[in-house]
């Protein structure tokens, strides 16, 4: 018999965006809430009977959200605040909009809960918010509907849910430092998902699959004890009905394994793609009960290149010696993945076979499952794993020697920028001549539907460059009038040229391959098209020169350039598997330091690096950070801008992450200003930032720009004094928390106006 076949999650959007596309048109008031409906049932049909043909064993169901999964966790669990009660929404879905991105309407004005990155992704859950008044108990029958859904549909699958655990760490009480998880909150949680259990094994469902990707992260004391605490009981409810896979993720689980075997999970899902050692040593250290399905998550759910078959089948070999029990499964969900390889021909077969997406690695765990039941002379003669053996034979790409000679060239003085950075920022501060709390945005101003437009005809030959330039240099025109109207310090260009904020370097740099269609879920309705690294990189033209020079000649204000720093250019491509990077990274960082010597040459005189998903690829356990890590990101960074003049002002940004336990990384960058996401996190970064004496001058976001609401004057004042009993006044900038590329035109220019108002009301409160 095959082995067992199991998918952890499945893409949620759509193969054409087409849940992104039905929601945002609601929001626009162009579809009806039914028509999301029928979306949303289309697309969860197609997607199981997808996994069905291809022969899948586990079809995960309840995997599929309109928003997020930890949202809708918490609203399954009556974990609701009663602000977004108090709205009063008819239909659930507007109650859950409201929630993931704010209200500002008739029934009141809210801001969304807080978003914060999955872990070591870059897709973006809701916070749950959790106090005394919260009253944890079963609140929604979606889990039961979808599955309800599915077998109408003749499927059966297994229902996925979001742990207890898990979610219970990733909670917090707004009104403390951190959530009490208290006797009477563990009783509770358990009870609902207790009864969850028992309703399930009423429905007739084989398997439950309970997520706890935290279990990848290091252990606090008290941790093991929280986690039997909640299991106990659900254990209890599924026992003799529903058999319950607890899946984890991200890592390895070596510390907690011994504990997991001994509770009686009918099935535990390992990560043996990012945990394989230390996961593959707990099991061949303890074994595996009996009575427990070991399911080895084996094909790549974070990457895009093709599953090496010999190592998965040494892997799968290894755990049949040790357990009679074993199931395949994807490392974790497709959901940080496209959705098929299918339609991107303009790659070519020879460069398109390297590639999986979630349909192909369906297809990769079943051509696994069969190949892993043949014997050596079968595997060995096997078309699949000849065609597969073919992939990994080392002649995909040769290196560039001129690459490899420069990184050979450098010493640790490259790493190292003169004067120290406190004379620079006296410098710099003379040479600017800005203000007390300048005011500036992020870099990006909304992409209209008429951007898209002009691009596309573009790219598809129906206007010359002549007329497209024409056309990005009147929106520039535009932009930096209208900056200068409302009174901002230090501008920026728009970015209109952009498409996104990597791709757009990747066009211009070599080394990289593009999509027509492999979108990603990001957050929301938010998708994002990474670009691959294909082979060595190195910058093939000036990027942002141009533009940027041509703005400067518009204003006397001070033009900030704006770049895309190396760490975040690989995190968010699909780097490759065959080089480290390590590697990558630093190849990304010599072409970006071209480009930022070519912009100073040009007068540029402040120029912005963003390095947004820094905290992003920060391993999951504290003891790998900087050997595995921060020891090659930070000097990355360094290298890209080691290079300037004292006066000319390097500026970085960094998006929705966890940055307090890094601080001291981050200001050792080396950077002149940071900003960062601070308004859906209520600013507690700024305890961090004081206790670390922070050297480098700060930008905390002031208001949320994942949410179409518009902050009145009086509440960003506040948020500014709130900002300045931690932060000295000479040392902070205003700005919002991230780029305007996805916002309106209308609430964009109302909100930066509000903005400038209140850093003015707050300069002549200072005396300023």
């Amino acid at each position: 018999m095959p082995l067992l076949t199991s998918v952890s999650g499945f893409p949620r959007v759509g193969r054409d965006r087409e849940l992104k596309k039905a929601i945002e048109g609601y929001w626009r008031g162009d579809r009806s809430l039914d028509e999301i409906r029928k979306t949303a049932s289309d697309l969860r049909r197609r997607h199981w009977k997808l996994q069905a043909d291809q022969g899948i064993d586990l079809i995960p169901s309840n995997d599929f959200s309109y928003y997020d999964q930890m949202l809708d966790t918490a609203i399954m669990l009556n974990a609701v605040p009663q602000r977004y009660r108090s709205l009063s929404f008819e239909n659930p879905e507007d109650a859950l909009f409201a929630i993931g991105r704010g209200y500002q309407g008739e029934r009141g004005d809210v801001t969304a809960l807080p978003m914060k990155k999955w872990f070591t992704t870059n897709y973006h859950y809701i916070v749950p918010e959790i106090d005394e008044a919260t009253d944890i108990r079963l609140a929604s029958t979606k889990p039961f509907d979808e599955f309800l859904e599915a077998r109408s549909a003749g499927i059966d699958t297994k229902p996925v849910l979001i742990g207890p655990y898990t979610f219970l760490k990733l909670a917090r009480d707004p009104r403390a430092e951190e959530l009490d998880i208290d006797r009477g909150l563990i009783n509770a949680v358990s009870a609902v998902y207790a009864t969850i259990l028992t309703q399930f094994s009423e429905l007739g469902a084989s398997w439950v699959q309970i997520d706890e990707p935290y279990l990848s992260m290091d252990k606090e004391p008290g941790d093991e004890s929280l986690f039997t605490s909640l299991y106990a009981p659900i254990l209890a409810a599924g026992r003799g009905g529903v058999k319950v896979l607890l899946n984890t993720y991200f890592g390895h689980v070596a510390d907690i394994y011994e504990r997991l075997t001994l509770m009686g999970f009918d099935g535990i899902g390992l990560d043996l793609v990012e945990g394989r050692r230390g996961t593959l040593e707990a099991v061949r250290r303890y074994g595996v009960p009996e009575s427990t399905t070991l399911v080895a998550g084996l094909v790549n759910g974070r990457n895009i290149w093709r599953n090496n078959y010999a190592d998965s089948l040494e892997i799968v070999d290894e755990l049949r010696s040790i357990t009679p029990n074993v199931a395949i499964s994807t490392a974790c969900s497709l959901l940080h993945v496209p959705y098929t390889t299918e339609g991107e021909d303009a790659l070519g077969q020879d460069v398109l076979k390297h590639f999986a997406f979630a349909q192909e690695k369906i297809e990769e765990l079943n051509e696994i499952s069969r190949i892993a039941d043949l014997d050596k002379a079968g595997r060995e003669t096997s078309r699949e794993m000849s065609a597969n053996r073919s992939l990994f034979d080392g002649s995909r790409v040769s290196a560039d020697p001129d690459v490899a000679k420069r990184i050979d060239s450098l010493t640790p003085e490259d790493l190292v920028r003169h004067p120290a950075r406190a004379e620079r920022q006296r410098v710099q501060r003379e040479e600017l001549g800005l203000p007390l709390l300048p005011t500036t945005t992020i870099g990006s101003f909304p992409q209209t539907r008429e951007v898209r437009s002009e691009r596309a005809k573009l790219r598809k030959g129906e206007i010359d460059q002549k007329t497209y330039d024409t056309f990005i240099q009147n929106k520039i025109d535009d932009v930096i009038a209208r900056q200068e109207s409302i009174g901002l310090d230090v501008l920026v260009h728009g970015e209109f040229e952009r498409n996104d904020m990597v791709e757009y370097f990747g066009q211009n740099l070599n080394g990289f391959l593009f999509t027509r269609n492999a979108w990603v879920q990001s957050y929301g309705t938010r998708c994002v098209k990474p670009p691959i690294v294909w082979s060595d990189v190195s910058r093939a033209r000036p990027i942002t020169v141009r533009w940027s020079s041509y703005a400067q000649s518009r204003t006397s204000k001070i033009v900030k350039g704006m770049l895309t720093g190396p760490v975040t250019i690989l995190n968010w491509s699909w780097p490759r598997e065959d080089v480290s990077h390590e590697v990558q990274t630093r190849q990304l960082a010599l072409a970006i330091r071209d480009e930022v010597l070519d912009l100073e040459k040009a007068g540029i005189r402040v120029i912005q690096i963003d390095e947004a998903a820094l905290r992003e690829k920060l391993p999951l356990r504290r003891s790998d950070w900087h050997r595995e890590y921060l020891d090659w990101a930070i000097p990355a960074f360094r290298l890209v801008h080691s290079g300037v003049r004292p006066t000319t002002q390097i500026h970085t940004h960094m998006c929705y992450s966890e940055f307090n336990d890094i601080i001291r990384d981050i200001d050792d960058m080396d950077a002149d200003v940071i900003s960062f996401e601070a308004s859906r996190g209520d600013l507690v970064v700024l305890d961090a930032i004081h206790d670390a004496h922070f050297e480098t001058e700060v930008g905390p976001g002031v208001y949320d720009i994942h949410s179409p609401r518009i902050p009145g004057v009086d509440e960003l004042v506040t948020r500014i004094r709130e900002i300045l009993e931690k932060i000295d006044a000479e040392k902070v900038w205003i700005n919002p928390d991230c780029g305007l590329k996805t916002r309106g035109e209308d609430e964009t220019w109302s909100s930066l106006e509000n903005m400038v108002e209140a850093a003015r009301i707050v300069r002549s409160e200072l005396g300023r």
